[in-house]
Protein backbone atom coordinates (compact mmCIF):
# COMPACT_ATOMS: atom_id res chain seq x y z
CA UNK A 1 0.00 0.00 0.00
CA UNK A 2 2.86 2.14 0.65
CA UNK A 3 4.16 2.34 -2.35
CA UNK A 4 1.18 2.66 -4.31
CA UNK A 5 0.55 6.13 -2.41
CA UNK A 6 4.14 6.59 -3.62
CA UNK A 7 3.49 6.48 -6.86
CA UNK A 8 0.31 8.53 -6.73
CA UNK A 9 1.94 10.87 -5.42
CA UNK A 10 4.63 11.12 -8.11
CA UNK A 11 1.89 11.01 -11.11
CA UNK A 12 0.07 13.49 -9.22
CA UNK A 13 2.78 15.87 -8.91
CA UNK A 14 3.51 15.51 -12.26
CA UNK A 15 0.02 16.32 -14.03
CA UNK A 16 -0.82 19.07 -15.53
CA UNK A 17 -4.07 21.12 -14.89
CA UNK A 18 -3.69 24.04 -17.62
CA UNK A 19 -5.98 21.99 -19.84
CA UNK A 20 -8.85 20.13 -19.71
CA UNK A 21 -10.52 17.90 -21.62
CA UNK A 22 -14.17 18.48 -23.21
CA UNK A 23 -15.29 15.22 -21.40
CA UNK A 24 -14.56 16.43 -18.08
CA UNK A 25 -17.63 18.61 -17.93
CA UNK A 26 -19.87 15.68 -19.43
CA UNK A 27 -18.69 13.07 -16.19
CA UNK A 28 -20.90 12.68 -13.00
CA UNK A 29 -18.14 13.08 -10.97
CA UNK A 30 -20.69 12.10 -7.64
CA UNK A 31 -21.85 8.85 -9.41
CA UNK A 32 -21.02 6.32 -6.65
CA UNK A 33 -19.12 4.17 -9.15
CA UNK A 34 -18.66 4.38 -13.29
CA UNK A 35 -16.13 3.96 -16.04
CA UNK A 36 -14.10 5.99 -18.64
CA UNK A 37 -13.15 4.24 -21.81
CA UNK A 38 -11.84 4.94 -25.28
CA UNK A 39 -9.11 4.34 -27.97
CA UNK A 40 -5.79 3.69 -26.20
CA UNK A 41 -3.41 7.25 -25.96
CA UNK A 42 -6.47 9.85 -25.89
CA UNK A 43 -6.03 10.97 -21.88
CA UNK A 44 -8.01 8.85 -20.05
CA UNK A 45 -5.70 8.53 -17.40
CA UNK A 46 -4.49 12.08 -17.08
CA UNK A 47 -8.58 13.58 -17.22
CA UNK A 48 -8.54 11.28 -13.93
CA UNK A 49 -5.58 12.42 -12.41
CA UNK A 50 -6.47 16.21 -13.26
CA UNK A 51 -9.96 15.74 -11.88
CA UNK A 52 -8.24 14.14 -8.81
CA UNK A 53 -5.86 16.98 -7.96
CA UNK A 54 -8.25 19.87 -8.51
CA UNK A 55 -11.33 18.19 -6.56
CA UNK A 56 -10.35 15.71 -4.01
CA UNK A 57 -8.79 15.73 -0.71
CA UNK A 58 -5.74 13.45 -1.59
CA UNK A 59 -5.58 12.07 2.02
CA UNK A 60 -8.55 10.39 0.81
CA UNK A 61 -8.31 9.47 -2.36
CA UNK A 62 -6.03 6.75 -4.07
CA UNK A 63 -5.25 5.93 -7.99
CA UNK A 64 -4.02 2.75 -8.70
CA UNK A 65 -3.71 0.67 -12.17
CA UNK A 66 -4.82 -2.18 -12.44
CA UNK A 67 -1.18 -3.84 -13.99
CA UNK A 68 0.59 -2.81 -10.90
CA UNK A 69 2.75 -5.47 -9.17
CA UNK A 70 1.05 -4.94 -5.98
CA UNK A 71 -2.11 -7.30 -7.65
CA UNK A 72 0.03 -10.23 -7.95
CA UNK A 73 0.05 -11.23 -4.72
CA UNK A 74 -2.89 -9.07 -3.85
CA UNK A 75 -7.30 -8.86 -4.87
CA UNK A 76 -8.82 -5.33 -5.50
CA UNK A 77 -11.63 -6.52 -2.89
CA UNK A 78 -8.33 -6.52 -0.36
CA UNK A 79 -7.16 -3.16 -1.69
CA UNK A 80 -10.61 -1.85 -1.02
CA UNK A 81 -10.93 -2.87 2.49
CA UNK A 82 -7.27 -2.08 3.63
CA UNK A 83 -8.30 1.38 1.63
CA UNK A 84 -11.55 1.72 3.39
CA UNK A 85 -10.25 1.19 6.65
CA UNK A 86 -8.14 4.04 6.53
CA UNK A 87 -10.70 6.21 6.05
CA UNK A 88 -10.43 5.95 1.81
CA UNK A 89 -13.63 7.63 0.09
CA UNK A 90 -12.50 7.49 -4.11
CA UNK A 91 -10.69 4.69 -5.41
CA UNK A 92 -9.84 5.25 -9.03
CA UNK A 93 -8.43 2.06 -11.00
CA UNK A 94 -6.79 2.39 -14.34
CA UNK A 95 -6.93 -0.13 -17.12
CA UNK A 96 -9.36 -2.18 -14.95
CA UNK A 97 -9.10 -4.76 -18.17
CA UNK A 98 -5.80 -5.84 -17.18
CA UNK A 99 -7.32 -7.60 -14.11
CA UNK A 100 -8.79 -10.72 -14.31
CA UNK A 101 -12.14 -11.16 -13.33
CA UNK A 102 -12.82 -7.18 -13.12
CA UNK A 103 -16.14 -7.08 -13.55
CA UNK A 104 -16.97 -9.69 -10.79
CA UNK A 105 -15.07 -7.69 -8.51
CA UNK A 106 -16.03 -4.53 -9.06
CA UNK A 107 -19.65 -5.59 -8.49
CA UNK A 108 -18.33 -7.54 -5.22
CA UNK A 109 -17.01 -3.57 -4.52
CA UNK A 110 -20.08 -1.60 -5.16
CA UNK A 111 -22.32 -4.30 -3.42
CA UNK A 112 -19.52 -4.21 -0.21
CA UNK A 113 -18.43 0.06 0.21
CA UNK A 114 -21.65 1.99 -0.24
CA UNK A 115 -19.36 4.78 1.35
CA UNK A 116 -16.74 4.72 -1.50
CA UNK A 117 -16.64 5.54 -4.45
CA UNK A 118 -15.43 3.60 -7.58
CA UNK A 119 -13.86 4.96 -10.88
CA UNK A 120 -12.49 2.81 -13.10
CA UNK A 121 -10.53 3.40 -16.57
CA UNK A 122 -9.68 1.06 -19.46
CA UNK A 123 -7.51 1.51 -22.20
CA UNK A 124 -8.93 -1.49 -24.80
CA UNK A 125 -13.22 -0.47 -25.14
CA UNK A 126 -12.89 -4.00 -26.05
CA UNK A 127 -12.67 -5.68 -22.66
CA UNK A 128 -14.48 -2.91 -21.04
CA UNK A 129 -17.63 -3.18 -23.39
CA UNK A 130 -17.16 -7.43 -22.96
CA UNK A 131 -17.87 -6.67 -19.30
CA UNK A 132 -19.88 -3.93 -18.68
CA UNK A 133 -23.41 -5.42 -19.21
CA UNK A 134 -23.34 -6.90 -15.85
CA UNK A 135 -22.01 -3.16 -14.62
CA UNK A 136 -24.97 -1.40 -16.63
CA UNK A 137 -27.08 -1.08 -13.51
CA UNK A 138 -23.92 0.42 -11.32
CA UNK A 139 -22.15 1.82 -13.32
CA UNK A 140 -22.68 4.47 -16.35
CA UNK A 141 -19.78 4.48 -18.77
CA UNK A 142 -18.18 7.13 -20.78
CA UNK A 143 -17.12 7.40 -23.94
CA UNK A 144 -13.81 9.60 -24.51
CA UNK A 145 -12.16 10.55 -27.81
CA UNK A 146 -8.80 12.55 -29.10
CA UNK A 147 -8.54 15.68 -29.65
CA UNK A 148 -10.33 18.03 -31.48
CA UNK A 149 -8.31 20.91 -32.89
CA UNK A 150 -9.95 23.33 -30.73
CA UNK A 151 -8.06 21.37 -27.99
CA UNK A 152 -5.24 20.34 -29.84
CA UNK A 153 -4.98 24.93 -30.07
CA UNK A 154 -5.11 25.15 -26.59
CA UNK A 155 -2.41 22.14 -25.80
CA UNK A 156 0.02 22.54 -27.99
CA UNK A 157 -0.16 26.28 -29.08
CA UNK A 158 -2.00 28.00 -25.98
CA UNK A 159 -4.63 29.34 -28.17
CA UNK A 160 -7.83 29.23 -26.17
CA UNK A 161 -11.10 29.31 -27.97
CA UNK A 162 -14.62 28.62 -27.03
CA UNK A 163 -16.56 25.77 -28.09
CA UNK A 164 -19.05 26.53 -30.97
CA UNK A 165 -22.23 24.76 -31.41
CA UNK A 166 -23.36 23.27 -34.82
CA UNK A 167 -25.70 26.55 -35.05
CA UNK A 168 -22.79 28.38 -34.69
CA UNK A 169 -20.40 27.55 -37.20
CA UNK A 170 -23.32 27.40 -39.88
CA UNK A 171 -24.12 30.64 -38.45
CA UNK A 172 -20.14 31.82 -39.09
CA UNK A 173 -19.74 32.78 -35.46
CA UNK A 174 -16.13 30.73 -34.71
CA UNK A 175 -13.63 33.49 -34.49
CA UNK A 176 -9.36 32.36 -33.08
CA UNK A 177 -8.60 35.77 -31.86
CA UNK A 178 -4.31 36.47 -32.64
CA UNK A 179 -4.50 33.78 -35.42
CA UNK A 180 -4.80 35.51 -38.93
CA UNK A 181 -4.09 32.11 -40.86
CA UNK A 182 -5.49 28.84 -38.77
CA UNK A 183 -4.56 26.62 -42.05
CA UNK A 184 -1.38 25.43 -41.14
CA UNK A 185 -2.32 25.12 -37.57
CA UNK A 186 -5.38 22.68 -39.05
CA UNK A 187 -2.37 21.07 -41.57
CA UNK A 188 -0.30 20.29 -38.40
CA UNK A 189 -3.41 18.55 -36.19
CA UNK A 190 -4.30 16.55 -39.32
CA UNK A 191 -1.16 14.97 -39.27
CA UNK A 192 -0.30 15.05 -35.55
CA UNK A 193 -2.46 16.53 -33.23
CA UNK A 194 -5.62 13.51 -32.27
CA UNK A 195 -3.35 12.16 -30.02
CA UNK A 196 -2.28 14.14 -26.45
CA UNK A 197 0.96 12.12 -26.84
CA UNK A 198 1.96 13.85 -30.01
CA UNK A 199 3.64 16.13 -28.82
CA UNK A 200 6.95 13.47 -28.09
CA UNK A 201 9.72 13.09 -30.90
CA UNK A 202 8.76 9.68 -31.56
CA UNK A 203 5.00 10.34 -32.47
CA UNK A 204 4.88 7.85 -35.15
CA UNK A 205 6.49 5.21 -33.58
CA UNK A 206 3.82 5.51 -30.27
CA UNK A 207 1.19 5.67 -32.88
CA UNK A 208 2.07 2.59 -34.87
CA UNK A 209 2.08 0.82 -31.29
CA UNK A 210 -1.23 1.72 -30.18
CA UNK A 211 -2.22 0.70 -33.67
CA UNK A 212 -0.17 -3.14 -33.40
CA UNK A 213 -1.53 -3.48 -29.78
CA UNK A 214 -4.96 -3.01 -30.68
CA UNK A 215 -4.89 -5.23 -33.90
CA UNK A 216 -2.30 -7.76 -32.88
CA UNK A 217 -2.93 -8.50 -29.17
CA UNK A 218 -6.77 -6.61 -28.23
CA UNK A 219 -8.77 -7.49 -30.90
CA UNK A 220 -7.54 -11.52 -31.18
CA UNK A 221 -8.18 -11.78 -27.46
CA UNK A 222 -11.30 -10.51 -27.50
CA UNK A 223 -12.78 -12.31 -30.40
CA UNK A 224 -10.95 -15.67 -29.77
CA UNK A 225 -8.47 -14.93 -33.20
CA UNK A 226 -5.63 -16.15 -33.62
CA UNK A 227 -2.74 -13.79 -34.17
CA UNK A 228 -2.10 -14.37 -37.74
CA UNK A 229 -5.95 -13.11 -38.14
CA UNK A 230 -4.91 -9.96 -36.05
CA UNK A 231 -2.86 -9.24 -38.67
CA UNK A 232 -5.02 -9.18 -41.37
CA UNK A 233 -6.98 -6.91 -39.85
CA UNK A 234 -3.99 -4.54 -40.76
CA UNK A 235 -3.83 -5.02 -44.42
CA UNK A 236 -7.66 -4.02 -44.26
CA UNK A 237 -6.92 -0.85 -41.96
CA UNK A 238 -4.27 -0.15 -45.05
CA UNK A 239 -6.85 -0.60 -47.90
CA UNK A 240 -9.15 1.65 -45.88
CA UNK A 241 -6.13 4.57 -45.28
CA UNK A 242 -5.16 4.47 -48.79
CA UNK A 243 -8.74 4.94 -50.56
CA UNK A 244 -10.82 7.39 -51.59
CA UNK A 245 -13.62 7.46 -49.22
CA UNK A 246 -14.03 3.95 -48.74
CA UNK A 247 -17.42 2.38 -49.80
CA UNK A 248 -17.41 -1.03 -48.48
CA UNK A 249 -17.95 -4.54 -50.92
CA UNK A 250 -18.19 -7.17 -47.83
CA UNK A 251 -16.82 -10.15 -49.71
CA UNK A 252 -14.63 -8.56 -51.30
CA UNK A 253 -13.11 -7.26 -48.20
CA UNK A 254 -13.50 -10.80 -47.09
CA UNK A 255 -11.38 -12.48 -50.13
CA UNK A 256 -8.42 -9.81 -49.38
CA UNK A 257 -7.74 -10.87 -46.09
CA UNK A 258 -8.52 -14.20 -46.16
CA UNK A 259 -11.64 -14.35 -43.71
CA UNK A 260 -15.00 -15.91 -43.96
CA UNK A 261 -17.81 -12.60 -44.75
CA UNK A 262 -19.84 -13.56 -42.12
CA UNK A 263 -16.93 -13.14 -39.65
CA UNK A 264 -15.75 -9.67 -41.23
CA UNK A 265 -18.44 -7.97 -39.94
CA UNK A 266 -17.57 -8.65 -36.42
CA UNK A 267 -14.33 -7.90 -36.84
CA UNK A 268 -15.11 -4.65 -38.15
CA UNK A 269 -17.37 -4.04 -35.31
CA UNK A 270 -14.64 -4.88 -33.18
CA UNK A 271 -12.19 -2.58 -34.78
CA UNK A 272 -14.59 0.40 -34.91
CA UNK A 273 -15.29 -0.54 -31.23
CA UNK A 274 -11.46 0.07 -30.91
CA UNK A 275 -11.05 3.36 -32.04
CA UNK A 276 -9.41 2.44 -34.87
CA UNK A 277 -12.07 2.93 -37.76
CA UNK A 278 -15.27 5.00 -38.09
CA UNK A 279 -18.22 3.17 -39.67
CA UNK A 280 -20.68 5.56 -41.35
CA UNK A 281 -24.51 4.34 -41.19
CA UNK A 282 -27.44 4.92 -42.99
CA UNK A 283 -30.73 6.51 -42.09
CA UNK A 284 -32.22 3.10 -41.23
CA UNK A 285 -31.01 2.85 -37.68
CA UNK A 286 -28.42 5.91 -37.07
CA UNK A 287 -24.90 5.67 -35.96
CA UNK A 288 -25.73 3.65 -33.32
CA UNK A 289 -28.40 1.97 -35.21
CA UNK A 290 -28.74 -1.19 -37.64
CA UNK A 291 -28.41 0.99 -40.39
CA UNK A 292 -26.36 -0.08 -43.28
CA UNK A 293 -22.61 0.70 -43.39
CA UNK A 294 -22.00 3.09 -46.42
CA UNK A 295 -18.93 4.10 -46.44
CA UNK A 296 -15.56 3.01 -43.85
CA UNK A 297 -13.31 6.02 -42.43
CA UNK A 298 -9.94 5.20 -40.33
CA UNK A 299 -10.91 7.03 -37.18
CA UNK A 300 -8.88 9.85 -37.79
CA UNK A 301 -6.56 11.70 -39.68
CA UNK A 302 -3.68 11.12 -38.13
CA UNK A 303 -3.90 7.11 -38.61
CA UNK A 304 -4.05 7.92 -42.24
CA UNK A 305 -0.75 9.69 -42.46
CA UNK A 306 0.23 6.35 -40.47
CA UNK A 307 -0.74 4.02 -42.72
CA UNK A 308 -0.94 5.31 -45.93
CA UNK A 309 2.24 7.31 -45.75
CA UNK A 310 2.30 9.15 -49.16
CA UNK A 311 -0.75 7.83 -50.49
CA UNK A 312 -3.01 9.66 -48.28
CA UNK A 313 -6.12 10.54 -50.18
CA UNK A 314 -7.46 14.35 -49.74
CA UNK A 315 -10.52 13.51 -50.18
CA UNK A 316 -10.27 10.78 -47.30
CA UNK A 317 -8.77 13.30 -44.99
CA UNK A 318 -11.44 16.00 -45.56
CA UNK A 319 -14.69 13.56 -44.25
CA UNK A 320 -12.74 11.35 -41.49
CA UNK A 321 -11.88 14.83 -40.27
CA UNK A 322 -15.68 16.19 -40.45
CA UNK A 323 -17.05 12.47 -39.46
CA UNK A 324 -14.77 12.31 -36.78
CA UNK A 325 -15.25 15.68 -35.46
CA UNK A 326 -18.39 16.39 -35.54
CA UNK A 327 -20.02 12.50 -34.34
CA UNK A 328 -19.28 13.52 -30.71
CA UNK A 329 -22.07 16.29 -30.24
CA UNK A 330 -24.79 15.01 -33.00
CA UNK A 331 -25.86 11.95 -34.63
CA UNK A 332 -24.08 11.66 -38.03
CA UNK A 333 -25.01 9.33 -41.09
CA UNK A 334 -24.97 9.23 -44.45
CA UNK A 335 -26.98 11.41 -46.94
CA UNK A 336 -28.48 9.94 -50.22
CA UNK A 337 -27.81 13.00 -51.86
CA UNK A 338 -24.01 14.18 -50.80
CA UNK A 339 -21.55 12.91 -48.19
CA UNK A 340 -23.33 13.40 -44.50
CA UNK A 341 -26.37 14.12 -42.72
CA UNK A 342 -27.32 15.49 -39.47
CA UNK A 343 -30.75 16.22 -38.64
CA UNK A 344 -32.16 17.47 -41.54
CA UNK A 345 -28.91 19.33 -43.11
CA UNK A 346 -26.93 18.02 -46.13
CA UNK A 347 -23.14 18.22 -46.17
CA UNK A 348 -20.66 17.88 -49.06
CA UNK A 349 -17.09 18.10 -48.28
CA UNK A 350 -14.58 18.47 -50.94
CA UNK A 351 -11.54 21.28 -52.04
CA UNK A 352 -11.73 24.99 -52.18
CA UNK A 353 -13.06 24.08 -56.12
CA UNK A 354 -15.84 22.47 -54.71
CA UNK A 355 -19.40 23.55 -56.72
CA UNK A 356 -22.43 23.63 -55.69
CA UNK A 357 -24.10 21.72 -58.10
CA UNK A 358 -24.43 18.41 -56.13
CA UNK A 359 -26.71 20.00 -53.47
CA UNK A 360 -28.16 22.88 -55.38
CA UNK A 361 -31.65 21.00 -55.26
CA UNK A 362 -31.46 20.74 -51.27
CA UNK A 363 -33.05 23.10 -48.72
CA UNK A 364 -30.63 22.75 -46.05
CA UNK A 365 -27.19 22.34 -47.60
CA UNK A 366 -24.24 23.18 -46.50
CA UNK A 367 -20.51 22.85 -48.86
CA UNK A 368 -17.67 22.16 -46.40
CA UNK A 369 -14.52 23.01 -48.42
CA UNK A 370 -10.71 22.91 -47.16
CA UNK A 371 -8.34 25.06 -47.51
CA UNK A 372 -10.66 28.26 -47.04
CA UNK A 373 -10.05 30.61 -44.16
CA UNK A 374 -13.22 32.08 -43.71
CA UNK A 375 -16.74 31.38 -45.23
CA UNK A 376 -19.85 32.84 -46.59
CA UNK A 377 -23.44 32.02 -46.80
CA UNK A 378 -23.22 27.80 -46.91
CA UNK A 379 -19.88 27.82 -47.73
CA UNK A 380 -17.83 26.60 -44.44
CA UNK A 381 -14.40 25.95 -43.79
CA UNK A 382 -13.48 22.71 -43.04
CA UNK A 383 -11.42 23.36 -40.13
CA UNK A 384 -13.76 24.95 -38.12
CA UNK A 385 -15.79 21.48 -37.61
CA UNK A 386 -12.91 20.86 -34.84
CA UNK A 387 -13.85 23.66 -33.02
CA UNK A 388 -17.09 21.73 -31.83
CA UNK A 389 -16.21 20.03 -28.78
Amino acid sequence: MDRLQENFDKLLSMTDTSFVRYKHDEINWQSRMFGLVGPRGVGKTTLFLQHIKQHLDRQNTLYVSADNLYFTNHTLVELADTFNKQNGHHLFIDEIHKYPNWSRELKQLYDSYPDMQIAFTGSSVLDIYKGSSDLSRRAPIHEMQGLSFREYLAIFHQIVSPVYSLDDILAHRVKLPGVAHPLPLFADYMRRGYYPFSREADFGLSLEQVINQTIESDIPLYANMNVSTGRKLKQLLIVIAQSVPFKPVIQKLADIIGVSRNNLSDYLLYIEKAGLIGQLRNATGGIRGLGKVDKIYLDNPNLIYILAQENANPGNLRETFFYNQTRVRQEVIASTAADFQIGDRTFEVGGKNKGKKQIAHLADAYIVKDDIETGYANIIPLWQFGMNY
